[in-house]
């Protein structure tokens, strides 16, 4: 029988692609979404993946949509922690809204997520977890401390339930991407691109949201058991100091 995961803003972007390499490896995929009904539709209709639509910075919400997802598909026993959001700005101009919504989704979701699925995790001897965080969360950014605070948190998240977990079978690793060709990062300006990132990037690109979703499955699979704790960095070479 095949493994159930559940990619947290899994229809759009690097989630898409998370759950669509995982659908491609055999698992049962259930991916999650906040609002955007259209793109979800979408999604659906081209992959036959199941979308469930809640706010993964409500904790009620986030337990009755793990409830769902387990009566549909069984339990979850991969749970990719991907949703995210920026809301940026110079730290002095910076608003409590911004900085609340962005470490909500970020960091607390992980609590929101995390939690219903773990004790289920530790009563089969089996799990994975894994969290992606940001090469701004390992260096920083200008105009991004509750981005790179909240990133930077789901780090220490991963090393902490890492040791908490390993005797009950269980991984949790995180991933921390560099700049990937989503919608956010192309709508950068492509002579910001071409001056103040992509020169900074070894490989001379950005990445592809597939190359994430491939480590992802790595992680995911039964035999990376002794993998875990981990930051796997994937930034094209990109200097982190």
């Amino acid at each position: 029988m095949s493994r159930t995961a559940v990619v947290t803003g899994g229809t759009r972007g690097i989630g898409e692609a998370i759950s669509k390499a995982l659908q491609a490896a055999g698992y049962k995929v259930a991916a999650t979404y906040a609002g955007n009904d259209e793109a979800a539709n979408k999604f659906k209709a081209e992959t036959g993946i199941n979308v469930y639509k809640f706010d993964v910075s409500d904790y009620d919400a986030c337990a009755a949509g793990i409830a769902a997802i387990e009566k549909d598909l069984g339990p979850v026993e991969i749970l990719v922690n991907n949703a995210g959001i920026t809301k940026d700005g110079l730290f002095h101009k910076m608003d409590l809204a911004k900085w609340k919504a962005v470490i909500d989704t970020n960091l607390n979701s992980l609590f929101n997520v995390t939690r219903p699925v773990i004790n289920g995790m530790r009563d089969r001897g089996f799990g994975r977890i894994i969290v992606i965080s940001s090469i701004n969360g390992q260096k920083g950014q200008a105009g991004q401390t509750n981005y790179s605070a909240s990133k930077a948190g789901d780090i220490g998240f991963v090393k902490a339930l890492a040791q908490e977990s390993a005797s009950k079978g269980i991984t949790v690793n995180a991933i921390a991407p560099g700049y990937i060709a989503t919608e956010m990062v192309k709508a950068v300006p492509q002579d910001v691109l071409d001056k103040h990132i992509i020169p900074h990037i070894a490989v001379g690109r950005l990445g592809e949201p597939e190359e994430i979703a491939r480590a992802v499955v790595f992680l995911a699979a039964d035999d990376a058991g002794f993998i875990t704790g981990s930051t796997l960095t994937v930034n094209g070479g990109q200097y982190l100091a």
